[in-house]
């Protein structure tokens, strides 16, 4: 509709078959992602069993389910890998106001599980968490959004998406889940950061949202309370800080040994949360180091890519879901570490979690489409989408 309203869009449409996937994909970047996805059911068999145990269920029964999820969130990565930047976009914005929907409807139909926050929706068999599946599209509606601003006679697309961020994230903090606002806001900076931005605007934006900490941090406990904790000198030993930071210590560089380690036993989020201080623990900080080293080198492996592109909405929402991949891990294993104040973030391909593992592999798989190789692409012509 844009292209008709507001003239060509600057997405390429490329003529390509099937038959060249394997020759266009990033192979060494598809190759991480298995690689992740294996340490994860490795370390889901050594931190789910005390908790199958605990709930009465038999011993593999979360890495089954990891398993089960995980095949689903690859299966569904190779298919959008397959796909066009247009049908990207289409894809894309088509999610983004699927999981605007469920998000706004959590007040009447989710449920909080004990946890405090309504962020999901229960199936009986399975939970969705909306705001999982809103990221990847959010990424390209507000892509789409710049890309189509920089055009001749274009909308006002910066400030579109600004409003749109805003909202989101004003939407996510009420919940509350400043994780995942934390994340569209990265996302957003980095895809203006690229799109060239005023610095006088992105400065208001900025203090806008320092405001908005500031605000949280003083009428949320539960914020407050978290920022306290990580500030303090002192850890509690009896909290998830407490527990992860000896589980670091104990394993050292090589590990206590598989099975040896103690921390799954205490931590109610060792399978999801703070995966890594189970790794740690028992395969010893070389194993953290690899963990990190290849979401570095995914992350920089992307950038380098989108650099040679010179399509606006596929540099910028290749940058965007970039961000959202490097920044969930980069918390996740910050938090681990006591580098960031709890956030209850997954680890993307190595946590457990339904939601959370389909949408990474929805964002990863949109990620490997915009930067596979391709050939010079067809204009698209004015007024006329293809």
């Amino acid at each position: 509709m844009t292209e008709m309203i507001y003239g060509s869009m600057s997405v390429p449409v490329v003529r390509e078959s099937n038959s060249n996937w394997w020759y266009t994909i990033d192979r060494v970047m598809l190759s991480a992602v298995f690689l992740l996805f294996a340490i994860g059911l490795l370390l889901s068999m050594a931190s789910s069993p005390a908790l199958a145990e605990k709930n009465g269920l038999a011993e593999f029964y979360y890495t089954q389910r990891q398993f089960i999820f995980g095949s689903l969130a690859l299966i569904t990565m190779l298919i959008l890998s397959r796909f066009s930047p247009t049908m990207v976009r289409r894809l894309g914005v088509l999610g983004f106001f699927c999981a605007l929907i469920a998000l706004l409807a959590l007040p009447v139909i989710g449920t909080n599980f004990g946890k405090g926050a309504t962020r999901w929706i229960s199936l009986g068999f399975a939970s969705v968490q909306p705001s999982e599946f809103l990221k990847p599209g959010f990424v390209i509606m507000i892509a789409w959004l710049v890309a189509a601003g920089k055009m001749k006679n274009g909308p006002p697309g910066r400030l579109m998406a600004t409003l749109l961020t805003g909202f989101l994230v004003t939407v996510l903090a009420l919940q509350p889940d400043f994780g995942q606002a934390t994340l569209l806001l990265s996302a957003f900076f980095a895809i203006m950061f690229v799109a060239g931005f005023n610095y006088i605007w992105m400065f208001c934006v900025a203090v806008i949202v320092m405001l908005g900490a500031q605000f949280a941090y003083s009428n949320s406990e539960h914020v407050a309370g978290r920022i306290d904790s990580f500030l303090s000198a002192d850890i509690d030993p009896y909290t998830q800080i407490g527990y992860a930071a000896n589980a670091i210590s104990n394993g050292g560089f090589l590990g206590a040994g598989v099975g040896e380690g103690t921390v799954k036993y205490k931590l109610p989020d060792a399978h999801t949360d703070f995966i890594m201080a189970v790794a740690a623990e028992e395969y010893g900080v070389l194993l953290c180091w690899l963990v990190t080293g290849v979401f570095g080198f995914i992350v920089f492996r992307s950038f380098m890519k989108l650099m040679r592109t010179g399509d606006h909405f596929t540099r910028f929402a290749g940058v965007g879901l970039t961000t959202l991949l490097g920044a969930q891990s980069m918390i996740n294993l910050g938090v681990a570490a006591r580098l960031f104040p709890t956030k209850g973030m997954t680890l993307p391909f190595i946590s457990y979690g339904g939601s959370s593992l389909v949408a990474i592999g929805i964002t990863f798989g949109f990620l490997l489409a915009l930067t596979r190789e391709r050939s010079t692409p067809t204009p698209i012509i004015q007024g006329i989408t293809r």
